[in-house]
């Protein structure tokens, strides 16, 4: 299968998870992300706003919140450049991909943050993934030195070849 095949797969199997098991299951996920290590020795978390078939990333940044840590999430330029801002749920914008970005561009030195939880479509058993394929994420993890963590349903499994520019992530939790 094609990058592009995978990612119509991905997202078809995604589209077709019962809403009540996907609660649960995000649930339970978040949970398991709770109890790694990369999250209980990280202060700045940088996570995604996901999509409505995506991991529920509203309840690691709601629970990591209270947890007393500081979250950013993505904002994307052109030339397929990303920076990492502050959240802040007052200060949003739609991008004409119909995601949530912040309007603030001020982004924290990459250096400064402990742990990424990693959005993907579909992930091989080495931890490669498959994205959106814009490259963002895989430029951005190229010299990031901190750890690298997703959170997944088993239909996001898929046995592909990675490509020399993929940056593997970490740990990838599945349910």
């Amino acid at each position: 299968m094609t990058k592009k095949e995978l990612r119509r797969a991905a997202i078809f199997q995604l589209k077709k998870i019962n809403q009540r098991d996907k609660a649960q299951k995000d649930i339970v996920l978040l949970e398991m992300l709770r109890k790694s290590k990369a999250y209980q020795k990280a202060d700045v978390i940088g996570t995604y706003l996901a999509m409505p078939h995506e991991y529920n990333s509203q309840l690691l940044i709601k629970q990591a919140l209270k947890d007393g840590k500081q979250i950013l999430i993505p904002k994307t330029f052109s030339q397929g450049e990303m920076i990492f801002v502050e959240y802040d749920p007052k200060d949003l914008f739609t991008t004409s991909f119909g995601l949530l970005e912040p309007n603030s561009s001020i982004g924290l030195a990459k250096h400064k943050i402990d742990l990424i939880h990693v959005p993907g479509l579909a992930f091989n058993e080495q931890g490669h993934r498959i994205g959106y394929g814009g490259g963002y994420y895989d430029r951005y993890l190229a010299d990031y030195e901190g750890s690298t963590l997703s959170t997944i349903y088993h239909c996001q499994k898929y046995n592909f070849h990675a490509q020399p520019h993929d940056i593997a992530v970490e740990e990838v939790l599945c349910l």
